[in-house]
């Protein structure tokens, strides 16, 4: 399978520089760390997004307060 994220650290690392071979190797790492980054920013955002979306869709059931009024539904006959 096919990972264009790979394939672009790898032409990356691979693009020939004048520079040493430890400066290539750092602008891979941070370029690979920069989008890992991203990532779990999205993913970080998306769950916390869901949560909030559950805890809206929990408390809309309580939305409208219920009555305290209750209908005379209790009997007086009880024994003491």
């Amino acid at each position: 399978m096919r990972d264009p994220f790979e394939e672009s650290l790898r032409d990356l690392l691979n693009k020939p520089s004048i520079r040493d071979d430890d400066a290539r190797l750092g602008r891979v790492l941070k370029t690979a760390n920069r989008q890992v980054g991203a990532g779990d920013i999205l993913s970080l955002i998306g769950c916390w997004l869901q949560a909030l979306l559950i805890a809206l869709s929990g408390g809309s059931r309580h939305v409208m307060p219920a009555s305290r009024r209750h209908s005379p539904s209790t009997s007086f006959d009880k024994a003491d």
